[in-house]
């Protein structure tokens, strides 16, 4: 049996960790919920958020609130340009070869950050400079880990106002569900896809700017935290942005609680473990039990 102060900072750091995952795993809903394309590039929007942060910031002497919104919206326009001209003109393709494709602009967006941004692992101040905050003992929490927290749970929120509430969420569903109805209705198929890259990759950078006061970043982070994020959105239920929040907590806490067992080194397997077990016992995902086309809240 673990101490109880080190299963409770081990929980603690597991919430942080899940809360990384599942504003990966939104910006994989957000993309899937207008094309149902399954962006396996994700992870490197979130790498490239980071980076172009620590570039604004350290190179050109920004303030830290320009580096993050400018890199924000230099990631959501990346987005925006590879869905008009790489995604788009292959969108009466297979889905195979759509994701043979995203898999193609993962390697090429990580090794183009490594030529422009270097090897070397790079990190971000925290937002506020404050000591940890103390729970009991000597439990600790980053006040950064806070930022990352709140973060999740208010894009969650957006989201859900968006898909729920606007001209445009109700726009991703037409267009997800009947591309060619939704085009004879008047809505503009294409536009509202390229919106959802454009969204979902500056969710991705949002992600990384959040968290890489608490962990470093480099070009070729983006790989292991987009299976990351993708296992997140299918273990909570894939297609919902609840979900996908859900997904990355309970991958967060399992993964963390872990390495008081097991040793730090296979942590990484943690997730793929869990997804595997998910696919066997409930294939679509604990919040998944209705169909999809029901259940996307």
């Amino acid at each position: 049996m673990l101490p109880f102060e080190i299963f409770l900072q081990l929980a603690i750091s597991g919430l942080t960790t899940g809360a990384i995952y599942s504003l990966i795993a939104l910006g994989f809903i957000t993309i899937y919920r207008a094309s149902n394309i399954l962006n396996l590039a994700q992870g490197e929007f979130v790498m490239l958020g980071a980076l172009c942060t620590v570039f604004f910031l350290e190179k050109l002497g920004c303030s830290y609130f320009f580096a993050a919104v400018s890199s924000i919206i230099l990631v959501a326009a990346l987005g925006l340009f590879l869905q008009r001209t790489i995604i788009h003109p292959l969108k009466d393709e297979p889905l195979l070869i759509l994701i043979m494709v995203t898999i193609g602009l993962s390697m090429v967006m990580s090794g183009s950050a490594g030529i422009l941004f270097g090897a070397s692992p790079q990190s971000l101040p925290p937002f506020v400079d404050a000591p940890p905050f103390v729970i009991c003992g000597s439990v600790r929490v980053n006040v950064q880990s806070f930022f990352v927290l709140g973060a999740a749970l208010f894009l969650l929120f957006i989201l859900y106002l968006l898909s729920q509430h606007t001209f445009i969420g109700k726009a991703m569903e037409a267009v997800s569900t009947d591309h060619l109805g939704s085009d004879l209705t008047g809505i503009p198929g294409n536009a509202i896809i390229m919106l959802s890259f454009g969204i979902s990759a500056g969710i991705g950078a949002i992600a990384g700017i959040f968290i890489t006061p608490l962990f470093f970043t480099q070009y070729n982070s983006g790989a292991i935290l987009g299976l990351k994020g993708f296992s997140a959105a299918v273990i909570g239920g894939w297609g919902k942005y609840s979900g996908a929040v859900l997904g990355g907590f309970i991958l967060g806490l399992v993964e963390s609680v872990s390495i008081g067992f097991i040793p730090a080194g296979y942590k990484d397997a943690i997730a793929f473990i869990v997804l595997l077990l998910i696919l066997y016992f409930k294939p679509k995902g604990i919040l998944g039990s209705r169909a999809l086309e029901e259940s996307r809240k």
